[in-house]
């Protein structure tokens, strides 16, 4: 019995100055690779710089600011050229029977311009509300913004957790592999009995399921990381976590929600967007005044009849004011103000949904900082409890089923505070991203920041032109 844990014990031994000679070695290959390993910084600037979803996004912001220039639209004439030219066959019949023909080959050209003087303060209101619609815009651009470069944090640290887990994994069946194999050879010169060779074979057998399944997670966490990052995962450095921008309190990071946070700025534009879009509807029961000038020549040729034509130019002023349209504007008002007060109970809901995230959030990362810090401790005392089991194995007080415990609490144990660390870096950007301050002015990122305004000031005076400022 001595002499069968004795063995067990050096066979603990030997996995662990393997273990050490691991260590050293991936000491050095860490030492190696540390100026090109990727940063979770650099990787969140890939995301900013080509995830589809965010660019995406920016086209949709880029139509909207053509909303704009088209309500200036109605501040500005309308101008129309037209031309006719035909062909016309003409039979008059004359007193005394006489018949006449002709071949007419009438043609005209003439150009109107039209500017309205009024029209109810449409114009007026529907670029305040297209205004208004851009400013919506941005702040949902910046809301998926937050969600992309926390999606860009979350695959990173999963790749790292799922990779760390796969090399703790990979140690663990060298061991089973180590114990089981030295289990056999006394089996075969009769220090054990066939069971302590079953107990070896089965935790050997549970270490390569948990190694297959480690190295599955790993693999979909590399395939999302490219799917968010727009690259394939290389080295990646350990990612740390951003305390230091974070608000002191909860009471802070609820304020801080409340007031700058897109999704809530984005919901108290759309309201001022329903509010304005009221004064819209009303200007189609108010009277609308317009001039109207016009050039036009036209002519009629024939080498029978002579020819003759006519020069005209006119200005006309117009008043209209609508009586009755069959209650649509009416309609179109109601349904305006249902809207508005729609868009105020969203804002409400927005301003709730965004005060329950920051507490979530906030709880959350308290919970992260408890985890990681009761991992450790747990991940400590396993070592220390793996190590007094070696040497009572050692002395004969301990037996292999023992040893394989130890091992098996140790890596549970591993496993726990892997996933721990991972929690702890995500909660804290969830927490910034709470308050909406996830964005690369507040992170630092070496990346230029998209500026939604350029775009808009490209087009918002602009008379004509169908391409696009980026020359599509």
């Amino acid at each position: 019995m001595v002499e069968r844990a004795a063995r067990v014990g050096d066979v603990a031994r030997r996995v662990l100055l393997s273990g050490i000679g691991l260590g050293v070695l991936a000491c050095a290959l860490l030492t190696e690779t540390a100026a090109r390993a990727e940063s979770l910084p650099e990787a969140l600037v890939k995301a900013y710089q080509t995830n589809p979803q965010l660019n995406a996004e920016r086209a949709r912001q880029r139509a909207t600011d053509e909303n704009v220039p088209q309500a200036l639209a109605g501040y500005r004439p309308q101008i129309i050229a037209g031309l006719s030219v035909g062909l016309q066959a003409v039979r008059d019949q004359l007193p005394g029977n006489v018949i006449q023909t002709a071949t007419l080959k009438p043609w005209q050209i003439g150009v109107t311009v039209t500017q309205t003087l009024f029209n109810g303060f449409k114009t007026a209101n529907s670029v305040r509300a297209a205004e208004l619609q851009v400013q919506s815009g941005r702040e949902a651009l910046r809301n998926v913004g937050q969600g992309v470069l926390l999606d860009a944090v979350t695959v990173y640290t999963n790749v790292l957790a799922n990779q760390t887990l796969v090399e703790a994994q990979r140690a663990n069946v060298a061991f089973l592999k180590e114990t089981r194999a030295i289990t056999e050879r006394r089996l075969n010169a009769g220090d054990v009995t066939p069971t302590d060779t079953a107990q070896a074979e089965a935790r050997l057998n549970r270490g390569l399921a948990d190694l297959n399944a480690a190295e599955v997670n790993f693999a979909v966490s590399q395939a999302t990381y490219a799917q968010v990052v727009g690259t394939a995962p290389s080295q990646l450095r350990p990612a740390e976590t951003i305390d230091r921008l974070l608000p002191r309190s909860r009471e802070d990071a609820i304020a801080l929600s409340l007031r700058e946070h897109p999704a809530v700025t984005a919901a108290g534009f759309d309201v001022d967007v329903a509010s304005t879009s009221i004064r819209v509807a009303e200007s189609s029961l108010m009277p609308n005044v317009s001039v109207q000038g016009s050039v036009s020549r036209s002519r009629d040729t024939d080498t029978t009849l002579g020819s003759f034509g006519t020069d005209q130019a006119s200005v006309i002023g117009q008043v209209t004011q609508p009586i009755y349209d069959g209650g649509t504007a009416a309609s179109q008002t109601r349904q305006a103000k249902e809207v508005a007060a729609q868009s105020r109970l969203v804002l409400d809901k927005v301003r709730n949904q965004a005060k329950t995230a920051v507490v979530s959030a906030w709880v959350a990362n308290e919970g992260a900082k408890i985890a990681v810090s009761a991992s450790e401790s747990e991940m400590k005392a396993a070592e220390v409890a793996l190590a007094g089991v070696q040497k009572e194995a050692a002395g004969g007080q301990r037996t292999t089923v023992d040893v394989l415990n130890a091992q098996q609490d140790l890596i549970t144990a591993r496993a726990r505070l892997i996933g721990a660390q991972r929690d702890r870096v995500i909660a804290s950007y969830t927490l910034l991203s709470a308050t909406g301050r996830l964005d690369v002015k507040t992170l630092n990122l070496k990346t230029p920041d998209y500026l939604p305004e350029v775009h808009y000031h490209q087009v918002r005076d602009a008379w004509h032109g169908l391409r696009t400022p980026s020359g599509q």
